[in-house]
Parts: structure tokens; sequence; C-alpha cells
């Protein structure tokens, strides 16, 4: 819900050896001096910053300038229904962590703020209380390499094809799993595996970190009415913190920034559980509820759908973790529409990802168009490193 819609689209193309972009360096300052009434001495950073970029081909962002950029980057994102709470992002400075356990050790404490756990106590701290953060790592310098994580999202479970060809577990993850097999990790073999994660630094390669147990907020599934439910053995993490967009801010890119919000249901519901190439539960779900399944004309899948959605909303409230509906956060980004054009901004949107999975006709964000714009600060998800949260090998060899 509070995180930038994954795009499956091409990114506007990015050369990691161009020095940074002046013009839009100073599109950036000019926006963050115009928006914050205690920024001064905006022709000083102005001058600043060229003199930064002719000598080194980049420059370096000062703390206020990334926080309000990174919040722009999650206030541009089309495709995201939760914006209504951008102000809200909590933007954690990374920038000095360059090696691959302390680039672990703050993914991991990543997760812990964003889900209110304690690896430290080993016990859940606020109950499940989920809140935005992004983790801002070094930016890319001109020509030279960078880290990054190979992951798609910080948590995120295997899947393992078995000896029938079957697939165990979540099946858009079976080659990165093959693929960190190959590198040394071996899971149990269940249906909801956390795969470890893939850390890149340019001097020590890539590193495999398996997360802790008490950073990784789960939800069992069950449903309000059907006990049989639980039965099927279910759970989803709560934390959907996107690893592998890059952050553009004013002319600098940051390829390593983790950023999550909170689910709304039918991400879960509708989707990854429900989609025929993820988990695929419909058909199982109908069984389980006695559903006529003889001819699509009994709206079997639709019935299974709901059910199944109630589920997750459900069981996710009953543990005390944030989650929201797609009806209430319809409702909430139309006001953040309105308070955004009060501010005399548009608001660029994707209607194909605002429009929720289920329902969609239900929603007052279905009959509406939006202004479509690439607006940056924004999150771009690049060829390679969309590559790399599929098979766990380079695009480009």
């Amino acid at each position: 819900m509070g995180t930038p819609g994954y795009r499956d689209h091409p990114a506007p193309a990015w050369d990691p050896a161009a020095p940074a972009d002046l013009a839009e360096a100073e599109e950036f300052l000019r926006q963050y001096h115009a928006e914050n009434a205690a920024a001064e001495g905006l022709r000083e950073r102005l001058a600043a910053v060229r003199r930064e970029i002719d000598a080194t081909g980049t420059y370096v962002h000062t703390a206020d300038e990334l926080t309000y950029g990174a919040k722009l980057a999650w206030r541009n994102a089309s495709r995201c229904i939760g914006r209504l709470y951008w102000r809200s992002l909590l933007v954690l400075d990374r920038r000095s962590v360059h090696t691959p356990h302390g680039i672990f050790e703050s993914l991991v404490r990543h997760l812990e703020i964003a889900g209110g756990t304690d690896s430290r106590a080993g016990r859940h701290a606020r109950g499940g209380v989920i809140r935005p953060v992004i983790s801002v790592f070094a930016p890319a310098a001109p020509g030279r390499p960078y880290a990054r994580v190979w992951n798609e999202q910080l948590v995120r479970y295997a899947g393992y094809r078995d000896v029938d060809g079957a697939i165990v577990g979540d099946p858009a993850q079976e080659q990165f799993t093959t693929a960190m097999e190959l590198l040394g990790w071996k899971g149990p073999g269940t249906a909801f595996d956390v795969l470890p994660l893939a850390v890149e630094t340019p001097r020590d390669g890539v590193t495999l970190f398996e997360l802790p147990e008490s950073a990784i907020l789960e939800v069992p599934l069950a449903h309000p009415e059907h006990d049989c439910f639980a039965e099927l053995g279910l759970r989803w993490y709560a934390v959907p913190a996107i690893a592998n967009q890059r952050l553009s801010i004013g002319g600098v890119d940051y390829p390593l920034a983790p950023f999550n919000g909170w689910y709304m249901g039918t991400e879960i519901g509708a989707r990854n559980l429900a989609d025929g190439d993820r988990y695929n539960l419909l058909p199982t779900v109908a069984r389980l509820l006695g559903l006529d399944t003889s001819s699509e004309t009994t709206l079997w899948r639709d019935r299974a759908l709901v059910e199944l959605n109630r589920a997750v909303l459900h069981s996710f409230e009953r543990s005390g973790v944030r989650i929201t509906d797609h009806h209430t956060e319809s409702a909430r980004f139309l006001e953040h529409v309105r308070r955004e054009e009060a501010a005399g901004r548009q608001v660029p949107a994707d209607w194909s990802w605002i429009v929720p999975p289920i329902s969609g006709g239900a929603t007052p964000v279905f009959h509406r168009y939006y202004h479509e714009a690439d607006q940056r600060p924004n999150f771009y998800l690049d060829d390679e490193a969309r590559q790399l949260a599929r098979t766990g090998e380079p695009a480009f060899p």
C-alpha cells in the first residue's frame, strides 16, 4: 500500500558512468527550497552544487535534502495508492555504511523499525504498528561500481521445484531460489521459507545473509468463520520492503534504498496468494469452502477470492498488525489528490495500478481519469535489477 508500485516497464535510461544532471539538480533544489520555508541560501547552494559537479561529476545531498527528496519520490510514485502518508516517511541515512555486514545489519534494523520488532529482545516490541521507512545507502558515483541488494524485497518466500515438476512455495521466486542454492544456501523446503539476502558490494562481491527470525514479522492466516481455513497453514509477512528500485533525487541516484509502507489486503489476498503464477490458491479455497466449480458462471473464483481476502484482513487485524482494505485506501487516495490539487500540484497516477485488483468498480478511484507523468524525484526499476531479482544472474555479463 505505502510502497511505490513495482514497475514492470523499463525505467528511463540510466548511465551509472554519467555525471549528475545539473539541470535536474537545480530543479530539485529550487523545489526543495520552495516547499521548505526554513531552508535558506538557495543561490549559494546552487553555486556550490555547480562547483561540486564540475569538480567531481556529482554532489552530496545534505541530510535535509535527502530526507525531503525521498519523501518527494514517494509523493511522485504514480503506482502507489497510499501516498496520503508521504510526509510520515522515516528516512534512515545509511550513506556511510559500505561493508556487506554493515549493510546487512542496517537492513535488519530497517525491518525491526518498520515492523516493530526487537531482535535483541527476540520479541515483537510494538505489536505490528507498521511504519513507512526508507534506508538510503551510498549513491552511485560516475564510473564507479556501487553496492546493491539482488532481492526484489527484503522478505520473500522461496520457490522449489520438486521431482514431479510442481512448485513448493512461491513460483515467482523459483529461479532466484535456485541461484541462491548454487551460492550455498539451503532452505528447509517448506512453502514459506524466507530467502536469504544477497548483498553485493564492489570490494566483496556477493554475500548471502540469513535474516533473523526476530526481524521477520509474519501473520498466520485464518478465516473469521471457517475454522478449517487455518488447516491450510498459510501465512504472510507484514513488511513489504522493495529492495531493488533505484531512488533518483536531483540527478543523484541511489541504487540501494529499500522502502516499505504497509500492506493493502488485496496485495496479499488478490495477488500474492491468488495469482495463477504465484500461490494459485483459489481452487484450494473453493474446494475447502465447498463451492461449485463445475462452471465459471457459478462465480466460484470471485467467491473464493473474496473469502481469501477476508481471511487476510481478519488475520492481520486479529494479530494486531497494521493493514488496510481497498475501499478505505481508495477514499484516502482521493483525499490525497484533493490536498495536492489544493496546493497547486498535479498528482501523477497510473489508473491500472491505482484501481484495486478486486471490486474495482465499487471503489471511487475507478470512476475518474488521472494525470500521467514521470515526475522526479522518483523510484525506478532498472533492467539489470529486474533480472537479478528474477534469476539471480546479471542481465549483462
